[in-house]
């Protein structure tokens, strides 16, 4: 090799490294989207019993929180997982993130996201929270809008988000602003039936 080529041959050398660098990324993304993928199935959480879908939301954010911690963004993870699965429109693919993400969150607002913790998701459980008022409480799975009022809701991912169990166990089944609202989305998604939507909107 002449002295002349060694620099481009150092600059192909990193060329190749940063490329590579650059695959093995993806293919971690991809892994931890594979992972996530079966659980946010649509059609699989059609087969579930009364609230499967709890444990599922636990533990696609244990993957979400894995992937972040590998230093791979939450988002891209859930824009890749949910190209592996079918939902009704892309606005339902994008409730669906928006959930898992504020999940995401709110089990890192509250502490919920040390080893124990990860443990607990890890197998579908609810982790305990270690921060703020609510702390030594489990942090449950909530329906948004009340699986009492619109059963066909009840392992819709879109609605279902984190709260302490304390504060899940003292809601009743009125239909707040929020879940209003929610509803609302959930209709123009394709996630809600017409007949689903008629009762939220009449339910006091």
């Amino acid at each position: 090799m002449s002295a002349n080529s060694r620099p481009f041959h150092r600059l192909a050398l990193l060329l190749a490294l940063f490329l590579s660098v650059l695959g093995a990324g993806a293919a971690s993304v991809q892994e931890f989207a594979e992972k996530i993928a079966p659980l946010i199935d649509p059609a699989k959480l059609l087969t579930l019993g009364e609230r499967g879908a709890n444990s599922r939301v636990q533990k696609a954010v244990y993957f979400l929180e894995r992937a972040r911690q590998e230093n791979f963004t939450a988002t891209k993870v859930m824009d890749a997982a949910l190209k592996q699965v079918r939902y009704p429109t892309p606005f339902a693919a994008q409730l669906t993130k928006k959930a898992l993400l504020g999940n995401l969150a709110s089990a890192q607002r509250y502490g919920c996201l040390d080893a124990a913790g990860l443990e607990q998701m890890q197998h579908g459980l609810s982790p305990t929270i270690r921060t703020g008022p609510s702390a030594g409480q489990e942090l449950s799975v909530d329906h948004v809008i009340p699986r009492a009022v619109v059963p066909e809701l009840d392992n819709v991912i879109a609605n279902l988000r984190f709260l302490p169990e304390r504060k899940n166990a003292s809601k009743n089944d009125k239909v707040n602003k929020a879940a209003r609202k929610l509803a609302d989305e959930l209709y123009q998604a394709g996630l809600l039936s017409r007949y689903g939507y008629g009762l939220v909107r009449s339910h006091r």
